[in-house]
């Protein structure tokens, strides 16, 4: 993925052995299965028959205990107590302790301990990050019990004040502590992404950038540049669940405890759903109702997102100063980093 040449891999192996095939992904027994059906039936398919279950290498960094590795009951519980104030607290965090910590680069590693392997400084990286988090959890637990802070303050109170009728704490420390590794490994990234490759996507394609600026009431077309961008550049480049049972797919056996694996960008970039799919064109997304069921699986983004670039498009201006190529490292990121020359507009 490094080489960036996982995308063209998938493509080869499916013009070579069809949209199901097994291999060896992270030392486990996988099958690759690729196609609208296939996005219906992972996303919107019976929940037990493939469980949230991800890579030794992946669940061992962001940690177990959240909602990405839950399933059935337990996730439907969990997501009715994990939504609250979750930006405004981990923003502080990230911004003083995120750099320098190679939290996400081992997570598509392979799961071997060793000194120079990116598995492990992920690892110490997520130690790091939990020792620090321990630590904010206990303050937020002395500050509700002295109520210097409110139940619904942010989402680590929110999480502390949920007791059952025995008045005992629902959701336990180690699930507040993985959850906040969660949002800051998914929640932080994938929105960063997105508004890095709009910004780049903007500058290369100005008449778009002149349309966003004067989209300033209801945003309608910045969101479809934004949609177009996840369908060009998706943050994730791909997923995977665990057969609870063996399964019957597409004319094929899919054994109990074997791995499954699908990549997302596959219908993105597919002629027959997308025409001209290299061509970014936010038309593709003037009638929402015209794209295929199942075909546009995005990851990233939100009303923030939309935010950002209004007022970045509005008050500056900006010159690309970097490449145009970009690696998934595992995420997608710019081979130079984003490199603008950045100019204020006069306010009139």
């Amino acid at each position: 993925m490094r080489t960036n040449t996982g995308e063209k891999r998938i493509q080869e192996r499916v013009r070579k052995y069809g949209p199901i095939s097994k291999l060896t992904f992270f030392s486990k027994r996988t099958v690759f299965i690729h196609r609208q059906a296939t996005n219906k039936f992972v996303f919107y398919g019976d929940s037990s028959m493939l469980a949230n279950k991800q890579p030794s290498s992946i669940h061992a960094i962001p940690l177990d205990r959240n909602l990405v590795e839950l399933s059935g009951q337990d996730q439907k519980h969990s997501l009715k107590l994990y939504v609250g104030k979750i930006d405004g607290e981990v923003r502080k965090p990230i911004e003083l302790h995120w750099q320098g910590m190679e939290i996400v680069t081992g997570m598509w590693s392979i799961p071997v301990k060793l000194p120079f392997m990116r598995y492990d400084w992920s690892l110490h990286a997520s130690s790091r990050i939990q020792d620090m988090l321990k630590e904010l959890v206990q303050e937020k637990k002395v500050k509700l019990e002295q109520q210097t802070a409110t139940p619904h303050q942010d989402l680590i109170t929110c999480l502390l004040s949920k007791h059952n009728e025995e008045n005992e704490q629902v959701v336990t420390d180690k699930e507040i502590l993985h959850n906040i590794v969660l949002v800051m490994v998914a929640g932080h990234d994938t929105s960063s992404i997105l508004i890095a490759f709009m910004l780049r996507l903007l500058c290369k394609n100005p008449n778009v950038c002149k349309a966003v600026f004067q989209d300033l009431a209801r945003m309608k077309y910045t969101w479809r540049v934004a949609m177009e961008t996840l369908r060009m550049v998706l943050p994730v480049f791909g997923g995977f669940r665990l057969a609870s049972r063996d399964i019957e797919y597409g004319g094929y056996l899919i054994p109990r405890g074997w791995q499954v694996f699908w990549a997302s960008n596959m219908t993105h970039m597919d002629e027959s759903i997308f025409p001209k799919p290299s061509k970014f064109d936010p038309s593709k997304f003037e009638k929402q109702k015209s794209v295929p069921p199942y075909s546009f699986i995005p990851f990233g983004g939100g009303i923030e997102t939309l935010v950002v670039i209004h007022y970045l498009v509005t008050l500056y201006s900006w010159e690309l100063c970097s490449d145009d190529h970009y690696v998934g490292d595992p995420l997608v990121v710019p081979t130079q980093g984003l490199l603008f020359q950045i100019v204020p507009k006069i306010q009139k």
